[in-house]
């Protein structure tokens, strides 16, 4: 088996060759790692086995960044700090229905995608390819207006977020349709995020979750079932409790499983969902691949695959899509190295 057919076999839940792994990775580390390997991007992910290759539109600066930000989100957000940062303000906090209705909210056609079908068609059919807008609606939402006053007009204006959801989902949605439409034969997976979960549990319980997100979520996976595609999303934290409700979401696979969250725990995981979605993920970024040795990383990933092996339906990675910086190469190697070894299906 290739790359493509190994992956496309455990979304169809049977038992490939081996388990397909999963290699994400922040800058500075996929830096670092180039640097010391002497190698460049596509000579790093084929070293390292990724089975997975990744299409992005271009998103030209749709807003002008204001003083003391870094960055703005399509939707008016300016951010500063680490990384993606944090909102420096609100735009829409206090915002009654007619203000939501009449901001400027961002043009879906300015968005490049002319480019995706080349690169995708580059791969040769020997990887499976991820496309799509990362779509990453409920952090929007909580941009916009602020957690707290999210969560208080779930209660008191719940047409509020209802509005608010529907414009930034419906921006991702059409972005991602136009991908689709010049693209969908040649990619795979649409693979969006959203982090619902915290280390104690989810951020809001399974009945806020159907009423407010569930629909928007099932409008996204309708869409790339539309085309075909099967549909993955990443979400941190502990959601278990909401992943019953992704499931009737028609969601097809969930990465990255943080195993040291609330309810998390691999056995559970596997037992409970593990016939119904795809799991990703699953070793410990920060006590086993930061603060371990290769051997424990070559051990708890055996130990991973004993667990989560059987039947198919898995693809192992680290327990978060971004490896850290400070993040030894040599553990992140042992990681890659042991899945290929303990990996292999009878």
């Amino acid at each position: 088996m290739n790359s493509r057919q190994r992956v496309l076999t455990v979304f169809a839940h049977e038992q490939p060759d081996r388990v397909p792994v999963w290699c994400g990775a922040s800058e500075p580390f996929w830096e670092k790692a180039k640097a010391q390997l002497g190698v460049d991007d596509e000579a790093l992910r084929v070293y390292l086995d990724d089975d997975f290759r990744r299409v992005f539109s271009h998103n030209p600066s749709l807003r002008e960044v204001p003083e003391g930000a870094t960055s703005v989100t399509p939707f008016g957000v300016p951010r500063t700090g680490l990384g993606y940062g944090q909102p420096i303000t609100h735009p829409l906090a206090g915002a009654t229905l007619n203000e939501i209705h009449s901001y400027a909210w961002p043009d879906p056609s300015r968005v490049d995608i002319s480019h995706i079908r080349a690169e995708a068609v580059s791969y040769d059919g020997e990887y499976a390819i991820l496309g799509g807008e990362w779509s990453p609606f409920w952090h929007d939402l909580i941009d916009l207006i602020g957690m707290e006053e999210l969560f208080l007009r779930m209660y008191d204006a719940p047409e509020s977020i209802d509005a608010i959801c529907q414009y930034v989902v419906e921006y991702y949605a059409e972005v991602s349709r136009r991908t689709f439409e010049a693209a969908g034969d040649v990619i795979d997976i649409f693979f969006i995020g959203n982090d619902f979960g915290s280390q104690r549990g989810p951020l809001l319980d399974e009945e806020m979750f159907r009423r407010f997100l569930m629909p928007h979520l099932q409008y996204l996976v309708d869409l790339g079932h539309d085309y075909d595609l099967r549909v993955m999303m990443h979400c941190c934290g502990g959601i278990a409790e909401l992943l019953p409700a992704m499931i009737d979401a028609g969601l097809d696979g969930i990465h990255a499983l943080q195993p040291c969250c609330e309810s998390m725990a691999p056995q559970r995981l596997k037992r409970e969902f593990g016939e119904r979605i795809v799991l990703n993920g699953g070793l410990d970024s920060h006590r086993v691949l930061i603060d371990g040795t290769p051997e424990m990383v070559r051990e708890e990933t055996r130990r991973l695959l004993e667990i989560m092996m059987p039947g198919g339906g898995y693809i192992g990675g680290a327990s978060h899509d971004t490896i850290l910086e400070e993040t030894p190469l040599e553990n992140v190697v042992a990681m890659f190295e042991a899945y290929q070894e303990f990996g292999v299906y009878p």
